[in-house]
């Protein structure tokens, strides 16, 4: 699909190629930063980092690890951001970096934009952030959800996408009296047991759910990317097993499109999930407000069930999520609705809660962020630079004749240089699973040392391998991120080191 004014994705990929590029990829030699270049990236980190790095090891003593949580983690140890604004991050340090984090995808905007900023600042001068109890702006994110998403009538806001994942299986299993829940391997929704399964590299199944009973996942099954017969062979066996209550998919492919799907499969799946009674599940954590004001649904066209949505939906204020849907199914969903209609059959009801959820603070910021999202053009602008950022990576790894694959979804763009995330298991060929982890693991630690050389150049990424542009990105703050990511490229070895 090609010209979508008002959409980030002026033109879909072709899936294929991209598989192609990412399957010789994976088939290659790790190919990593010259040894004397890595210890100059190092050395910046020593010498223009000392306060985070002194401040990281006072963490350690108290958080494990060192931080909070997963994004914050950087090789050789994780920077201390003290200022956001637009493009841009600053460290503790007084170092300035360009920002394709963007807190993991819910700015669209930028950080903290400045009319956002003061509307919070207002409301924090008044009500102040929480009452635990209602507030106008929890009614005027719901309405402006809801007019705007097709496959969203009713609108419950929690706490994060995790929680809102949760949400989505209870109500799928009240509303079909169906068991099975079914995820595309690789994908990630949220941390909870039962959805903690076939992480990262599809066919991984409960490998790497540690702490978690095995028993758990009796009713949690995958099916692989772009494989609809994959999918039909599971659905086809939860007949016989409790049947199907849902198919979870982010609609770009697992991991914001890290493996990256055909345009018509998401109508697939939908198809399949009609055929044997599933709810169809859109998480939208990522997409939702960043390919299009009506998301991923609005521009493959496609009503989901219910629909997940993360950090966007409070701007990127705490307490970012919420589970959304068709109306027909609210009623599946406890809180406000226990009342019966004459004639109506009681239904068992999924239990949700969370005294944090909606409180005024994130329900104020989120509507003010997608109203200006929406009015202006936010989504088209971030698509563009996300564009720009890819033909210039591809012009640059054609340069430096390097194997590496660029491609974007809009502003998701991805910069793929290890293909880490783009291994599969498959259980019939059992004695090939140590060998597959083990090399995983050794690439995820050659993407570690990209993400590190990209830092030390000043442009913030996820993991070394996503970004995602915004629409406080400029033609000229991606050309000077091209020019950084050209001396990173500069410095690759011929065979890994």
């Amino acid at each position: 699909m090609s010209n979508r004014p008002g959409y980030a994705i002026q033109e879909y990929h072709d899936t294929r190629k991209v598989m192609e590029q990412l399957n010789a990829l994976i088939k290659m030699p790790i190919r990593g930063i010259k040894k004397e270049a890595m210890e100059k990236y190092l050395d910046y980190y020593e010498t223009k980092c000392q306060k985070s790095k002194e401040m990281i090891q006072e963490a350690m003593n108290y958080i494990p690890g060192g931080v909070q949580h997963n994004l914050a983690f950087n090789y050789p140890f994780p920077l201390v951001m003290t200022k956001a604004e637009g493009a841009y991050l600053y460290d503790i340090d007084g170092n300035k970096y360009i920002d394709f984090l963007q807190a993991g995808g819910p700015t669209v905007l930028g950080s903290n934009p400045p009319k956002i900023r003061e509307k919070v600042k207002e409301l924090l001068d008044t009500c102040g952030p929480v009452t635990g109890l209602f507030h106008e702006y929890e009614l005027k994110l719901a309405k402006l959800v809801c007019d705007t998403y097709p496959g969203v009538e009713f609108f419950r806001a929690l706490n994060s996408g995790t929680e809102a994942c949760m949400a989505a299986a209870r109500i799928a299993r009240c509303a079909t009296g169906h068991k099975n829940i079914v995820k595309m391997g690789g994908a990630y929704h949220g941390w909870s047991d039962q959805l903690s399964y076939g992480l990262r590299v599809p066919g991984r199944r409960s490998f790497g759910s540690h702490g978690i009973p095995k028993n758990i996942f009796k009713y949690t099954q995958e099916f692989f990317p772009n494989d609809i017969k994959s999918l039909k062979r599971v659905l086809r066996r939860n007949v016989l097993r409790g049947g199907t209550a849902a198919v979870y998919m982010e609609p770009v492919g697992p991991e914001s499109g890290t493996r990256p799907l055909d345009y018509d499969f998401p109508k697939k799946v939908q198809e399949l999930c009609k055929k044997y009674g599933a709810l169809l599940i859109f998480d939208e954590v990522v997409t939702g407000f960043r390919l299009g004001p009506d998301g991923a649904q609005g521009y493959f066209g496609i009503v989901p069930d219910l629909t997940v949505f993360g950090k966007v939906i409070a701007g990127g204020y705490p307490s970012a999520g919420a589970i959304a849907g068709l109306k027909k199914w609210q009623k599946y969903l406890a809180g406000g609705l226990d009342t019966k209609k004459e004639g109506e059959k009681k239904v068992h009801k999924a239990h949700v809660g969370g005294t944090l959820a909606a409180n005024p603070l994130s329900s104020l910021a989120g509507y003010y962020t997608v109203k200006e999202i929406i009015d202006s053009n936010a989504c088209e602008k971030a698509g563009a630079m996300g564009d720009r950022l890819t033909k210039g990576l591809q012009a640059l790894i054609k340069k430096y004749n390097l194997p590496f694959v660029a491609y974007n979804q809009g502003s998701i763009c991805h910069l793929e240089t290890v293909g880490t995330m783009l291994f599969s298991i498959n259980l019939l060929k059992f004695w090939q699973i140590p060998r597959i982890l083990k090399e995983t693991t050794e690439r995820q630690k050659m993407m570690q040392k990209m993400g590190a050389a990209y830092m030390a150049e000043g442009i913030v990424t996820l993991a070394g391998s996503r970004m995602y542009t915004s629409a406080a990105d400029t033609e000229e703050i991606i050309d000077d991120a091209l020019a950084r990511f050209e001396r990173v490229f500069q410095n690759i070895a011929e065979g890994e080191e």
